[in-house]
């Protein structure tokens, strides 16, 4: 399978970062999609790195090279996985919100499988860390939002907010070893899941 890590933000995107400036974003996201990609290719997966470039990158040419990798391996051979990290203020102030969580676009589509399958993954590997559910709108875990690159990819597409930098605990969880290897293996245990259902 194709696999597209996107890393959310660039060096030059406002805000997006610990209040006390000890995590950025951008950076944090860049080597998780490297620390992923590594690992998934121990998988036998093909790794496309979306953007390699350190500033942001608009959505609408994210998009384009999406689809142009969709349109060259085949839509039904490749996934979209996009990284953040969530924050629940402009990163001025610490605050309380918390937890891992996962978007789809509005409506169902196979982009809802992999979040499904994502969430099991996080509820084996986080454990003792809260999992963001919104299953009062349509009756699955993930959360629906019409965010441009989700909408306009042309393969399952999902974007993960893993933990708020803006949340003392999750900073301390995100930037600890512990922290890093959990995320990866949530992604890659996730893809896994949703491969094996593929092809049931």
């Amino acid at each position: 399978m194709h696999i597209i890590l996107d890393n959310g933000h660039g060096l030059n995107t406002p805000g997006k970062r610990s209040p006390d400036g000890t995590l950025i974003e951008a950076i944090y996201t860049r080597q998780l999609v490297k620390d992923l990609a590594l690992e998934l290719d121990k998988h036998s997966h093909t790794v496309h790195i979306l953007v390699p470039e350190p500033e942001d990158i608009p959505l609408n040419v994210r998009v384009k090279r999406i689809n142009a990798i969709c349109r060259a391996e085949g839509v039904e051979n490749t996934v979209l996985i996009s990284i953040h990290l969530n924050a629940a203020g402009d990163g001025s102030k610490w605050l309380d919100a918390t937890g891992w969580s996962c978007y789809t676009c509005k409506g169902q589509t196979e982009s809802d499988r992999l979040a499904d399958c994502l969430y099991k993954a996080a509820e084996q590997i986080f454990m003792n860390h809260v999992i963001r559910t919104d299953y009062a709108r349509d009756g699955d875990p993930d959360w629906e939002e019409n965010f441009y690159i989700l909408r306009h990819s042309l393969c399952p597409a999902v974007l993960i907010e893993n933990f708020f930098m803006d949340n003392l605990q999750n900073r301390d969880y995100l930037l600890s070893e512990e922290g890093i290897t959990s995320i990866v293996y949530t992604v890659v245990q996730g893809l896994s899941l949703y491969f094996k259902s593929s092809s049931a």
